[in-house]
């Protein structure tokens, strides 16, 4: 039995089943291993994949690839150094908001890959049915649609955020922004930004989860009923929805660290 939010989906004689509940593989030191945490992981592997053969061929004069990620790394470090308006903030926090952008969009990307869904194995696991008793597992199911997977991101992405705000002003003067008693007008003021830093955690993770719950269901319904044809268009989307997804993740990251390390006023 696990705990959390992830969906299942199925597409069995009598309909549709939706099933919010972790599609478990198996278990490993007593810890469950389910299809979207291995999602995850072959992400992973993939960023990994990719980051070797980038570093493995770089030479003075790139080829396509090294030239396609100079540009993209180039914008985005360009952009970090006009938000924050300082390069060593940018030099500083381009690791994170960088990883996060690549790993959410890669983790959003194979999930739409064409059999995500269809390789598995049947078993006694909560899986898809077959009507025959045993049901289908899949090995891989897209991440995001996994609450726990979503509210992971918001978690590092909120300490960041506040670890950042600690480190470049202080702990008093960033704690003050939340705790000023000079005035009762400050003190409500700053229990309001608390609150509102808190619920960060909850718009970070409900948003990028319930996007690419509802495309997948989408994606799923109009494959039962029309098949072949309406769920091309809408996989061309939901690839565009994806990388939105993952840049909205990253971008938000940015922006918010760019206001908790602002100087209080």
């Amino acid at each position: 039995m696990t705990t959390g939010v992830a969906t299942a989906y199925a597409a069995t004689e009598g309909g549709i089943e939706i099933h919010l509940a972790p599609t478990v593989i198996g278990h490993v030191f007593g810890m469950p291993i389910t299809n979207t945490l291995l999602t995850v992981w072959l992400s992973i592997a993939v960023l990994v994949l990719i980051a070797f053969l980038v570093r493995r061929k770089l030479s003075l004069i790139p080829g396509k690839l090294q030239l396609i990620f100079e540009l993209l790394i180039g914008a985005v470090y360009d952009y970090m150094v006009d938000v924050l308006e300082r390069e060593d903030y940018a030099r500083r926090f381009f690791p994170l908001v960088m990883t996060i952008f690549l790993f959410i969009l890669v983790m959003n990307w194979i999930g739409l890959l064409p059999g995500v869904d269809a390789i598995g194995f049947y078993g006694e696991s909560g899986g898809h049915g077959d009507g025959h008793g045993e049901q289908f597992i899949p090995f891989f199911h897209p991440a995001a649609t996994d609450l726990n997977i979503t509210i992971a991101f918001a978690i590092i992405a909120f300490l960041a955020i506040e670890v950042a705000g600690v480190a470049i002003l202080g702990f008093f003067k960033y704690t003050g922004k939340f705790i000023n008693f000079s005035s009762p007008m400050n003190f409500v003021i700053g229990i309001i930004e608390l609150l509102s830093e808190i619920a960060r955690l909850i718009s970070f993770s409900f948003r990028l989860f319930g996007n690419i719950f509802a495309g997948k269901t989408l994606i799923l319904v109009a494959t039962f009923f029309v098949p072949f044809i309406l769920p091309v268009p809408l996989l061309a989307f939901e690839v565009f929805v994806g990388f939105i997804q993952a840049f909205i993740f990253a971008i938000l990251t940015l922006f918010f660290i760019k206001i908790a390390i602002a100087e209080p006023h």
